[in-house]
């Protein structure tokens, strides 16, 4: 069972002084194989796709929505300092870029992930990675898991106007 504690920090887009705690975060994980690295140029490059989550001015976690066509976006870069796992952080970061999708007018949001359960519980279902557009692969080709990916495609329809 998931523990979840009230959050007391602030969910926001992340700002430039943010990309290198959100590279730390994500290398974190990257480390043991769990994502793709970013460089901190990459960071910089896409700051604008994150979300991050503050408390006690320390960012503790990081996702990013990136479009990649009028009606398709990606959960991505999904972080959590490790300290912190299991109070919410990871679920309220998504809900917000899930959100941001709404506010563009993008119905189709999907993840590639290890982490299957977290992401069921939050309405995503499991989908042929075959079926996602050739062009979301542009960032797999540099991964050293390309082509054998053995993360899961997920996909959530989310409501307009909801």
């Amino acid at each position: 069972m998931e523990k979840v504690t009230e959050l007391t920090g602030t969910l926001r887009k992340a700002k430039m002084k943010d990309a290198e705690r959100i590279q730390f975060l994500i290398n974190e994980y990257a480390k043991q194989g769990l994502m793709l690295p970013r460089s901190i140029n990459s960071v910089y490059e896409h700051i604008r796709d994150f979300w991050v989550y503050e408390e006690n001015g320390e960012v503790l976690g990081t996702c990013a929505l990136t479009v990649f066509w009028n009606d398709l976006a990606e959960v991505r870069s999904l972080a959590v300092d490790p300290g912190h796992l299991r109070r919410g952080i990871g679920t309220a970061l998504v809900k917000k870029a899930l959100d941001e999708a709404k506010e563009f007018g993008i119905n189709r949001v999907f993840t590639l992930t290890y982490q299957v359960k977290f992401f069921e519980k939050l309405g995503f279902r499991i989908i042929d990675k075959n079926s996602l557009p050739h062009k979301i692969w542009r960032d797999c080709i540099n991964c050293v898991k390309f082509p054998n990916c053995d993360e899961t495609a997920m996909i959530i329809n989310v409501k307009i106007g909801a």
